[in-house]
């Protein structure tokens, strides 16, 4: 089969490149074959688990705000989001009837929260401009063109080639590989002559030391089908609200982010595990030693918090239905006005110095709740990261094919004319909240608007 422009890949990025370049060739008066190789039996398998199931396709903040989120070079994506603003992203949704909500954080959702009205949209986007979509079929070689061959050359596992005048790899990275994301590209793109920066799993679970039960230690790639431990099953299914979380990398604080975070059968999660796991992964796949500190009260200092706990002791001290309660049960009472009732059990089993034991003796035990030790343990509750969960559930790859190499006007290869890159595939990567579908769908959308006028010439 020949095309003039192949995209390898039916994911967001890819779809968008489809549709922008048979689109923008259309509006140029030309009629070009634009063909999309997915290997999976249906494209955007992986959106249908975005925002797990919900679907958060985009974040409508402008560039100066946006650009703060991305963890790689953020000038790398200018060109690309200004060719496809959110703004933009969210009209194109919307002509196709897919109606758009915003919530908390400027992150766009589709009205219904079902991600199958995104992929719906852009096949149907892809449909309204002759693109051709064919599933089920695996890449397996790309040769580049030849003084010989000017084409690319696209080998597939079924044994048939497609002929390309133009080629457009939106493989994605290396992140939930039944998705059909397994690094395909980056093959490829070595095999052009580019440069792999390192990849590692980002926006994942970090794994505390204990939390895990596989019956040794564990550390690095922790598979997220590990049972859990007692400690770990005494956490699972908690959320914790505006706290402050703090990375430590060899016991030097490196980041610290407000927000939620959850306890999830991988391990610690939500917005701000999430955003602090980068730099964890990274630094712990380098070899260094990770730890993460909880403040569950940020919005008072020490001093005042051990006041308050002493006020709240004092409280329950004062209170009728405490007079024959044993100490223990009154801590668990002062505990249960500090903190979700379900963490109770985890915060004490892990701060054992806040119950102290006195022989008085040999039949008699004082048992003393230490107060200062509450107020300092829920103000710096520690959790040596023993690993991450690795690819079969991180969000996001980081690392990919080098952006120094890919010209960011066009997303053309600078070694091979006529190569162009868009998506996870490269060497970009966002924080959670809808940036990182907008860095794929803005860089799709130019890859494939360059491919075209590039037709033209």
């Amino acid at each position: 089969m020949k095309s003039d422009i192949t995209i390898i890949g039916g994911g967001a990025s890819g779809l968008m490149a489809a549709y922008q370049a048979a689109r923008s060739a259309t509006e140029a008066g030309r009629d070009i074959q634009v063909t999309v190789l997915e290997k999976m039996p249906r494209p955007g398998r992986k959106i249908m688990i975005t925002g797990k199931g919900r679907c958060n396709f985009t974040n409508v903040k402008e560039w100066n705000e946006f650009s703060a989120h991305i963890r790689s070079k953020a000038n790398f994506i200018k060109s690309a989001f200004h060719t496809l603003p959110p703004s933009v992203l969210v009209g194109f949704f919307e002509s196709f009837g897919v109606h758009t909500t915003v919530e908390r954080g400027d992150r766009a959702f589709p009205a219904s929260y079902h991600a199958s009205d995104i992929i719906d949209a852009l096949v149907n986007a892809c449909n309204s401009v002759g693109v051709k979509i064919v599933t089920e079929s695996e890449v397996t070689g790309v040769s580049v063109p030849t003084g010989n061959n000017p084409s690319f050359v696209i080998s597939l596992a079924d044994g048939t080639q497609h002929i390309a005048r133009k080629l457009i790899v939106a493989t994605g990275g290396l992140s939930y590989p039944g998705t059909g994301s397994t690094g395909d590209g980056y093959e490829w793109a070595r095999a052009a002559g580019h440069r792999i920066e390192p990849t590692f799993p980002s926006l994942t679970a970090l794994v505390p030391k204990g939390y895990k039960d596989a019956g040794k230690p564990l550390k690095g790639h922790i598979d997220r089908s590990t049972p859990l431990s007692a400690l770990g099953e005494s956490l699972c299914g908690i959320s914790l609200k505006n706290i402050n979380a703090t990375l430590l990398i060899e016991g030097n604080e490196t980041d610290t982010e407000f927000g939620d975070i959850d306890f999830t059968d991988g391990g610690i999660e939500g917005p701000i595990g999430f955003q602090l796991s980068r730099k964890a992964v990274k630094a712990m796949v380098n070899g260094s030693k990770v730890s993460l500190q909880l403040d569950l009260k940020p919005g008072v200092d020490l001093t005042g918090l051990t006041v308050r706990i002493k006020e709240l002791w004092s409280e329950i001290d004062r209170d009728p239905r405490s007079r024959n309660v044993r100490e223990k049960e009154r801590c668990r009472i002062l505990l249960g006005k500090l903190m979700p009732w379900d963490l109770i059990p985890a915060f004490t089993s892990m701060h054992p110095e806040i119950i102290t034991l006195e022989r008085r003796g040999r039949t008699e035990t004082k048992v003393w709740i230490n107060l200062v030790s509450i107020a300092k343990a829920l103000k710096n509750w520690s959790f040596e990261i023993a690993g991450h969960v690795g690819y079969e559930r991180a969000v996001v790859t980081a690392g990919g094919v080098s952006t120094d190499e890919i010209i960011p006007k066009t997303m053309e290869s600078r070694l091979c004319p006529g190569l162009y890159f868009c998506g996870e595939v490269t060497d970009t990567d966002c924080d959670t909240g809808g940036y990182n579908l907008q860095a794929a769908f803005c860089t799709g959308a130019l890859a494939g608007i360059s491919a075209a006028k590039s037709l033209q010439v």
